[in-house]
């Protein structure tokens, strides 16, 4: 790992530039020092979490003491979550679906699906579906739904799907795997459009064989899900949910895992980061550890200086679902009304997701000349796998010709230093991760470092970053309603 001022640099390439955070009329050495207890205190609850699962004032929604065990995912270990067996039977589970199945339609909400989107968007693009069997190398084409109860689009989904059943009918029977994601078996977004989907698909003409995974809490008994009894009673293949991973962090576990071997993502590498990330991130020393130093600025940005919104902005395409990912991660985990004393604290940062250069033609106005009550946090990809030159096209028009000459990433690049620069001279506090390369093993790290992060900025705020009491206020409503609308 080096160290210079306002950077850290793992060994694998990972960066994380700090330069427009930290500083003179910024985030400073003095507020460092301030909280140098708290910084040690933090770190030692979350050493004491990866070695027992134990969160100081952490309860289930059922009020029960409940471990938090997404440190262990990345560890591929006999006995851990993820274990050497429970991998290999992904990757065969993947392998069977190779060759054999047209087409997987993932059903989720929350983490079950924007864990699984972002490994979808890295490994396999907008243009996934589009491309032929033999590109995709033998993979099924890859559909989401459940993440949403629309009508028209579900509606579409199945109209897609039957259309490629009868466009490859002379081909054999047409085969669809729904991959069915739920702890609790009846979440309703996902449950209610995997029945509509998995009965017209079934009624479909011409024939369509339907297959179903589960991917459910794994307890049998009386703690049964209805999915898992389901899934049972049906023989369909089962994964889990597992317990002590809330969905905003399952997606190295076989949440996201069973999704990305569909289309032959790299899970190996992309546990591989997670824990090379994780490793890292066991020193003490705050200038060598980028989550609890990641975290420490952004708290000391708000608590010191009002930085209460963080535009999570990447600067490539494929990026946005990682910034998705992190709205959620960052508004479930620290946006809480208490402290684990009870004291009414309404913490917590508003994320909101932007794209580089995109919404540099629409946010950024904001950003540069609105309230300073931001944090940008930026994503750059150093070394990119394609990189197109852009032609002197047109060599007669001077402003078109001044372009010539550039890689699309040098033209991005400059952008993202540009607009990181003029936010920074004018007051607004910035940082930017940089990932050596847009792959499975650098999304691994930047995806943990940034789960980490939220552990240690509970810490430092004395919230309980793993509960989610405000989700289940509007679910206590939810469930009156849904049976008054049935009982009409």
């Amino acid at each position: 790992m080096s160290k210079q001022a306002g950077e850290i640099t793992l060994p694998s390439g990972f960066s994380f530039d700090y330069r427009h955070l930290y500083g003179e009329q910024m985030v400073n050495s003095r507020d460092i020092a301030a909280i140098s207890e708290r910084l040690a205190a933090a770190h030692a609850a979350v050493k004491h979490m990866r070695a027992t699962g134990e969160v100081r004032g952490h309860l289930s929604k059922d009020g029960q003491p409940e471990r938090v065990l997404f440190t262990q995912l990345p560890y591929v270990r006999p006995g851990n979550l993820n274990s050497p067996a429970s991998i290999a039977r992904l990757k065969e589970f993947g392998q069977s679906l190779q060759n054999n199945v047209h087409a997987i339609i993932s059903f989720g909400i929350g983490g079950s699906y924007l864990g699984n989107k972002v490994l979808f968007d890295i490994g396999c693009g907008e243009f996934w579906n589009s491309k032929g069997t033999e590109e995709r190398r033998g993979y099924p084409k890859l559909y989401f739904s459940g993440n949403n109860m629309d009508p028209r689009r579900t509606a579409e989904l199945i109209e897609h799907i039957t259309y490629e059943a009868r466009t490859t009918a002379c081909h054999g029977t047409y085969r669809v795997l729904l991959l069915v994601i739920s702890k609790s078996g009846s979440t309703l977004d996902t449950m209610s459009t995997f029945m509509v989907v998995y009965d017209a698909l079934k009624k479909a003409n011409p024939a369509i064989e339907v297959q179903v995974a589960a991917v459910t809490d794994p307890a049998a008994g009386a703690a049964e899900t209805l999915l898992h009894k389901l899934a049972v009673e049906q023989g369909w293949p089962l994964f889990s949910v597992p317990d002590g991973v809330g969905g905003r962090f399952s997606v190295f576990s076989e949440v996201g895992l069973v999704t990305a071997v569909g289309t032959g993502f790299d899970i190996d590498a992309f546990l591989a980061g997670a824990r090379a990330m994780d490793e890292a991130c066991r020193t003490d020393d705050i200038w060598s550890n980028p989550a609890m130093l990641n975290a420490a600025l952004k708290y000391l940005a708000a608590a010191r200086y009002g930085r209460n919104i963080e535009v999570f902005m990447p600067y490539g395409d494929y990026l946005k679902s990682v910034a998705e990912w992190y709205v959620q991660l960052l508004a479930e985990s620290l946006g809480k009304r208490t402290d684990r004393s009870g004291r009414e604290v309404l913490y917590g940062r508003t994320p909101l997701v932007a794209v580089g250069t995109t919404d540099m033609h629409a946010q950024t106005q904001q950003h540069q000349d609105g309230q300073r009550d931001k944090v940008v946090q930026f994503i750059k990809i150093a070394n990119w796998q394609t990189d197109p030159v852009i032609p002197d096209a047109f060599p007669a028009a001077a402003k078109l010709s001044q372009m010539a000459g550039l890689r699309l990433s040098q033209a991005l690049d400059a952008a993202r230093e540009a607009n990181a620069e003029a936010l920074s001279q004018d007051g607004r506090f910035n940082a930017t991760f940089i990932l050596p390369a847009m792959n499975a093993y650098h999304l691994g790290e930047l995806l943990y470092l940034l789960a980490l992060s939220v552990a240690y900025e509970g810490e430092l705020a004395d919230v309980d970053a793993f509960d989610q009491p405000g989700v289940e206020a509007y679910k206590r409503l939810l469930g009156p309603m849904l049976k008054q609308l049935h009982g009409k």
